[in-house]
């Protein structure tokens, strides 16, 4: 199409400069998203045409597609291929409604125009994959001088609660040494065997901050199980939460670091009455599946939602109080799942809470 009168010549030119312009200042805000981005751009892109009111924009690059509106499928259009790294990596196009319009009706000089701002919206996300590189870079590195600080503070820690952890003990047997009440008998036990859980824990710590080996033999899962319930049992009591075990086979063993494990089982179940309601069930159950021992923690709590579903192994990350936690739980029980050659995976437990499934080698 041609436009006859020198006026509609000069308000097509101002329509397209204003779209230059205003493309080229959204996409100077690197602060935005791509695709919030691509919605603007496209917004301004139908302002430019001829016959704006009728045209469609379509924006379709990598993982992004956008649509100024629903487009019919009987359509007419004017398409520029967007180039990133010298190669086609989607194209941008200008519907019009295949009844009302022609081909004749887009103009020449809307195609270049069309051609320039494909070429601007390449450039635009190649910035914009460069600084998101850039950016997972930065938090990569923060991360290790965040866990290399950690690795530092916990053999510190480990060194300090040694001798702490030695006089109780001490104290504790000589207690029981002396004693001849059965009640606290009793007591004193749960505190010498909590003493000695304790000082497994410090020495797994010191044996993190160096990098010492892990202590693997094949044990049964059940003990392990029934003493971290047992350990756990004042936090299940403070909400009513009842505690439901199953096993498919109650024999069933597994190539593991039984502190390490315990730690495993202890950060999940803590997490699991945290997000529980009061008077609710968490259930354990143990299978054996081929060559695979499987724990699944199930709660009915409020579920994890779906965007931060691959950010809760990460380390320092929580979505609990600043008082509640630290975020990382979730990172330790990870670390230790794979250093077990084993995988934890995360499901939506219907109709709501989450199920954590740890699958450990048998042998």
């Amino acid at each position: 199409m041609k436009l006859t009168s020198a006026e509609d010549k000069l308000i097509e030119r101002t329509k397209e400069l204003n779209c230059i312009h205003e493309i080229s200042k959204i996409i100077s805000q690197t602060d935005h998203v791509a695709n919030d981005v691509l919605l603007q751009i496209a917004s301004h892109i139908k302002k430019a045409w001829l016959f704006d009111q009728d045209a469609i924009v379509e924006i379709d690059v990598l993982d992004y597609h956008i649509t100024t509106s629903e487009i019919n499928c009987c359509t007419i259009f004017q398409t520029s291929k967007i180039p990133i790294a010298k190669m086609e990596a989607g194209y941008v196009k200008v519907h019009y409604p295949k009844n009302k319009f022609s081909k004749k009706d887009f103009l020449h000089d809307e195609q270049k125009l069309l051609d320039t701002i494909a070429f601007e919206i390449g450039n635009f996300i190649e910035k914009y994959q460069t600084l998101e590189r850039k950016a997972l870079l930065r938090r990569t590195v923060e991360r290790m001088d965040r866990l290399t600080l950690l690795g530092e503070m916990t053999a510190g820690i480990a060194h300090e609660l040694n001798t702490p952890l030695g006089n109780i003990l001490g104290f504790a047997e000589l207690i029981k040494d002396h004693n001849s009440d059965p009640v606290i008998a009793e007591d004193i036990s749960t505190v010498i065997n909590s003493v000695i859980y304790s000082r497994e824990i410090v020495k797994k710590l010191m044996f993190f901050s160096c990098e010492m080996p892990q202590q693997l033999q094949i044990q049964e899962i059940k003990p392990i199980i029934t003493f971290a319930l047992s350990f756990l049992k004042s936090n299940f009591q403070k909400k009513e939460i009842k505690t439901a075990v199953s096993y498919s086979d109650e024999c069933i063993t597994a190539k593991i670091d039984s502190v390490q494990i315990t730690q495993v089982l202890f950060n999940l179940l803590i997490n699991a009455v945290y997000a529980s309601p009061e008077k609710s069930i968490i259930r354990i159950e143990v299978q054996k599946q081929a060559d695979k021992a499987l724990i699944s923690i199930i709660d009915e709590g409020i579920g994890i939602p779906e965007n931060i579903k691959q950010k809760i192994f990460d380390p320092f990350f929580t979505t609990k109080p600043n008082t509640d936690g630290c975020g990382l739980g979730l990172s330790v029980v990870h670390g230790i799942v794979k250093n077990h050659n084993g995988q934890i995976i995360v499901e939506n437990n219907n109709p709501s809470g989450t199920i954590f499934t740890i699958k450990l080698p048998i042998s």
